[in-house]
């Protein structure tokens, strides 16, 4: 509701003590000369925009830096399904991109793709938010008045409204300096600010972390969370947001989402946020949520720009941090991307994370990733083949006690030799080749106790991947024997004429073992 300038009592601190963000803007340096004349594009933008709608100009180029880091990523959407270098969004709980084809009447395909015009857009959205404030022409010329409207910006409510809002005036508090994709600099001087933070409750916002005392606390919604796991943590999954920090973090707490993350980490000073306990299942990696912490990092899979070193060690602290807590190996196996999650869909972090320097921070091994038994297929394996499936069939004839020698990958004459031993005793074809059969009944071997939903740990682990070589469908191993797995469980039983009952018995452990 608009306020009148004598009723609006302005409480204002300084920004180094109101503001979450304390860290320089790893991307850039501090501006303090005044901004070139706009003879570049996105200059041009920003200027008419603010001219346009009354925005000022640096306030609306750290709204657009902050979401974007001024790369519209060709008109692709955000996870948020927000657009553009101001983010404007299409989902159910934030329509600035209808919104503000409404204001201009630019279509929203023009706002989509259109630099200039989603530029045009965000000022309109923004300006829309002053006015609804009741900021009067006097009110919006003093940048600190605009601190409510920022955060109205963020469509997110409280603790990630204030985190959204706090970031862009520390943006304007030390300046930055910022290349967009093409070359164009856009340049934002430093200045003191004091916000005007009197509309926007921060209740909860310098709420510690209930688990890692160096975090901040804002939590998703109840309905896009597991409370409690259903395996052991073994692992943590490396994210990249496809987004803002702040706005990730909101979208956690929107119904419509169905995504978090334990941990989300901002770009510029390293600032960690918790938004799930690390007692119950984030929903961030699919079959290995119950088996493993989720870390967000905040940017976008194709701009190396985003990781900075602040990011970086910042991370690694709190890895560190988990694999201390939960005795978690610091290797490739265990610190894995998204991207290496059984079963995964996504790309993150994707080929700008340093995995190499990653490790090193954590004090831990570099190699490739995965456990060295885990894939989502099992490929014929025979004499001259040669890779980490060899290296796979050789561990599993050792441990079985079946000579296959050193485990190094070749497919050589040795272990040829163990594998048909192991077929003779499995009363399997002794052709010395490993194929679905000899895989399924060696992923199985080992004890065979009772299980089903509910059940973890390793033997659900050789379950699930006795049932991917069996069935020659990826089930995810995350050693958590749910509906996924249950499934998976009715199917085998379906085809080879077991009882189907979605548990797994002596008959069923029989026929994997005996490879059927």
């Amino acid at each position: 509701m608009p306020r009148s300038t004598v009723a609006r009592t302005r409480a204002r601190a300084s920004v180094l003590a109101a503001l979450t963000v304390t860290a320089l803007v790893a991307t850039g340096q501090p501006a303090t000369a005044a901004a070139p004349p706009a003879a570049e594009p996105l200059n041009r933008a920003f200027d008419r925009a603010a001219r346009e709608y009354g925005v000022p100009r640096d306030l609306l180029a750290a709204v657009g830096y902050g979401e974007s880091r001024l790369d519209g990523h060709a008109g692709l959407p955000s996870q948020a399904n927000g657009y553009g270098v101001m983010h404007l969004a299409s989902n159910p709980e934030n329509r600035s991109l209808e919104k503000a084809a409404a204001l201009t009447g630019e279509p929203a395909e023009r706002l989509r793709r259109n630099t200039a015009a989603n530029i045009l857009g965000g000022a309109a959205v923004l300006r829309d938010h002053a006015d609804r404030l009741g900021l009067d022409r006097a009110e919006r010329r003093d940048v600190n008045a605009w601190y409510p409207a920022v955060a109205r910006y963020s469509e997110a409510e409280g603790p990630a409204a204030a985190l959204y809002a706090d970031t862009v005036f520390t943006f304007l508090a030390q300046g930055l300096t910022a290349t967009a994709p093409g070359g164009e600099q856009v340049r934002v001087p430093s200045r003191p600010v004091a916000p005007d933070k009197d509309e926007v409750s921060a209740a909860g916002v310098y709420a510690q972390s209930p688990d890692y005392p160096s975090g901040l606390w804002v939590p998703a919604y109840s309905g896009n969370f597991v409370v409690g796991r259903k395996a052991t943590v073994d692992k943590v999954i490396i994210h990249t947001t496809q987004g803002s920090y702040a706005g990730s973090i909101s979208w956690y707490q929107n119904p419509a989402s169905k995504v978090s993350a334990h941990y989300t980490i901002r770009s510029s000073d390293g600032e960690v946020t918790q938004s799930v306990r690390e007692k119950d299942t984030a929903w961030h990696a699919g079959s290995v949520n119950s088996s493993s912490v989720g870390i967000e990092h905040e940017g976008y899979v194709d701009n190396p720009a985003w990781y900075t070193e602040a990011m970086y060690r910042s991370s690694a602290a709190l890895t560190q941090h988990l694999a201390a807590r939960y005795s978690i190996p610091k290797n490739r196996s265990h610190i894995i991307g998204h991207s290496e999650a059984p079963g995964a869909t996504h790309t993150d972090p994707g080929p700008n994370w340093d995995w190499n320097h990653y490790m090193q921070l954590i004090g831990g091994t570099p190699g490739t990733p995965g456990d060295s038994l885990t894939f989502p297929s099992y490929a014929l394996q025979q004499s001259g083949s040669s890779g980490p499936q060899v290296t796979a069939v050789q561990q599993l004839l050792n441990a079985q006690g079946y000579a296959a020698g050193t485990a190094d990958g070749i497919f050589g004459p040795t272990t040829k030799s163990a594998t048909q031993a192991f077929q003779r005793a499995r009363s399997l074809t002794a052709d010395g080749a490993v194929g679905p059969k000899t895989w399924t009944a060696l992923l199985s071997a080992g004890t065979t106790p009772a299980l089903a939903r509910g059940s973890s740990g390793d033997a659900v682990k050789r379950l699930q991947r006795s049932l991917t070589a069996a069935l020659g469908t990826t089930v995810g191993v995350d050693g958590s024997f749910g509906p996924s797995t249950e499934t998976a469980v009715r199917n085998y039983q379906t085809s080879r004429g077991l009882g189907v009952d979605g548990k797994v018995g002596p008959a069923t452990w029989g026929a994997l073992q005996a490879g059927r």
